[in-house]
């Protein structure tokens, strides 16, 4: 960007010009359109979460737990705002989807490389999902880095740790890319934090962002799950997905689940 404070304008600052050319239809039907856009806003509200994501990760491996609180309320409110927008998708109908289906080919939601790396940073962790990008691609990289690295929980696990609670080895030095396996032994130190909050607050309120953050997501894809069947009913989704039946199996998935075993204790 080479235009001066003084010459800049709206359009050339948020490159409109490149943005608004991005929306490319491939056939001549109305409705591919907010397909397309609402698809494309999906993957730029993911990009601002994996970008407060990481931040909440360094925040967090530096104990600065008070700090972090406002980048993950961000995340939560921008999940809320990304599940409203499946209302403006299930104003398409049955008949209005099936009009362009076939130019989406093999694409598919499933192949998103940001919904995967927002996942991983999350915690949920499932490294088959590396098959759908290209090992030479930047998403490749980026996603192989984030599922190799600690994630938000492994960090907050961590943190807890060095503040005093104690929790076993093996939660705390482990293969960070194995799929995240719950511990009574980190749901009784979270719950130490929950009957004890004035003395534990900065972490109770971590948690609480947290359960947020998991919550929002469970909501999205209760959403994601409803409006699909809205529109397709129970076909096979593009590129060969199983559609709403995956997206279904997927609302139970939590990034922290001892934050949720935990209210059955305490």
């Amino acid at each position: 960007m080479t235009d001066t404070p003084a010459s800049m304008t709206y359009g050339g600052y948020l490159a409109l010009d490149e943005l608004l050319s991005a929306q490319r239809p491939i056939s001549d039907l109305h409705d591919e359109m907010l397909f397309v856009i609402i698809h494309q806003t999906k993957e730029l509200w993911l990009k601002q979460i994996i970008h407060e994501l990481k931040l909440a990760l360094e925040l967090v491996r530096k104990d600065a737990l008070i700090q972090v609180h406002k980048g993950l309320s961000r995340v939560s409110r921008i999940q809320a705002v990304m599940t409203l927008s499946w209302d403006v998708l299930a104003t398409m109908t049955p008949a209005d989807y099936t009009s362009f289906r076939d130019v989406l080919g093999s694409s598919s939601g499933f192949q998103s490389a940001q919904f995967r790396q927002m996942e991983y940073l999350l915690g949920i962790k499932d490294g088959t999902h590396l098959r759908h990008q290209d090992e030479q691609s930047q998403w490749y990289v980026e996603l192989d880095r984030s599922l190799r690295e600690p994630s938000l929980w492994d960090e907050a696990n961590s943190a807890l740790a060095r503040a005093g609670i104690a929790l076993p080895a093996e939660v705390l030095e482990r293969d960070w890319s194995e799929t995240y396996r719950p511990s009574e032994a980190v749901e009784a130190a979270w719950a130490e934090v929950y009957r004890d909050t004035a003395r534990w607050w900065s972490f109770y309120q971590l948690a609480e962002k947290l359960v947020d953050i998991d919550d929002a997501l469970a909501t999205w894809r209760h959403k994601h799950a409803v409006t699909v069947e809205r529109i397709i009913g129970m076909k096979m989704g593009t590129g060969g997905t199983p559609g709403v039946s995956y997206l279904q199996s997927t609302v139970g998935k939590r990034a922290f689940p001892e934050l949720w075993s935990l209210r059955t204790i305490v």
